[in-house]
């Protein structure tokens, strides 16, 4: 199932889209400057729209003024969004009508199941999760929920796909890349029990509203793809292109983030730090100014990714 290979199109929307749960760190002047780059390098300089959206369904999580601090470090880097942000905890109206399209359309289901029913029963059909891997759902409410409760709703993977294929698409940066979703990662939840939008969900929603054309993220989020991919074709939505940046990572070999204790970035220097950025993007540093400076990375990104296909 070839779902990521549409042709180029004739504009560019791309977004940088971070989750107010705290200030930028590196690995995300990363993400924020690869795809602050891809947008300016389209068209040989009749660039493309760049957009910022807060990811902030997960009240719990956010901070405050976590905003405001995100938006002024991405100012003193000059990486300036073309319109005003938006934020997904004010979109839930249209989560909302994409849950009722699949659930009229027969492609999600009501599962009672708790993380460690879920585990029991992988442990009893003898499969493992490697560390850091995915909790399969085996499946066990697709027939019924059979008198339990129900606690979050799930994509019916195999309904989705044509013969158990797999998920092709070409990445940018990576290649070509595929993913058995139904083996890999089952299906997967759409609606939480806490009755909250699944990211899936909500980044296929909100990047067709905007019309994203082009998604730069981090290489961490590549495994996601085909889930997405999977929802675009189920929602009728359109298929943007994709490109996974390199991810800065921690002494511990493991992500820089936010769960990792990763430092706020310091855009007291932004020269410094975007310095530090590009070269994690394999592009030279830069001695002038911050303006001479992107504009160099963007001829540079220009010849290596060549926006343009």
């Amino acid at each position: 199932m070839n779902l990521g290979g549409a042709s180029a199109p004739a504009t560019y929307t791309g977004r940088f889209a971070p989750s107010p749960t705290g200030p930028l760190h590196a690995g995300s002047l990363v993400a924020a400057l690869a795809s602050w780059l891809d947008a300016r390098a389209w068209n040989a300089g009749k660039h493309g729209r760049w957009l910022v959206r807060f990811e902030d369904l997960d009240r719990p999580r956010c901070v405050n003024g976590a905003v405001s601090r995100i938006l002024r470090q991405l100012q003193a880097c000059s990486l300036l969004p073309d319109e005003p942000p938006v934020f997904q905890s004010q979109r839930i109206a249209l989560y909302r009508q994409a849950i009722d399209h699949l659930v009229g359309a027969g492609l999600v289901y009501p599962c009672g199941c708790s993380r460690r029913d879920i585990e029991v029963e992988l442990a009893r059909l003898g499969q493992t999760r490697a560390r850091h891997g995915e909790l399969v759902y085996p499946g066990t409410c697709r027939l019924g929920l059979r008198g339990k409760p129900a606690l979050a709703w799930r994509f019916h993977t195999q309904a989705a796909t044509v013969s158990h294929a797999s998920v092709d698409w070409v990445d940018r940066r990576l290649g070509p890349q595929q993913q058995d979703v139904a083996t890999v990662v089952g299906d997967f939840v759409v609606l939480r029990s806490d009755g909250q939008f699944a990211y899936q969900l909500a980044v296929v929603v909100d990047d067709a509203e905007q019309h994203i054309t082009h998604v730069v993220r981090g290489e961490d989020l590549a495994d996601n793809t085909a889930r997405q991919l999977l929802l675009q074709a189920a929602l009728a939505l359109p298929t943007p292109q994709y490109l996974h940046s390199p991810l800065v990572l921690a002494a511990n070999g493991e992500k820089l983030s936010k769960q990792n204790a990763a430092q706020a970035l310091d855009t007291s220097r932004p020269l410094l730090a975007l310095n530090a950025a590009a070269a994690a993007l394999g592009l030279p540093e830069h001695a002038g100014g911050v303006a001479d400076a992107l504009a160099a990375w963007v001829k540079t990104w220009r010849h290596l990714y060549n926006p343009v296909l």
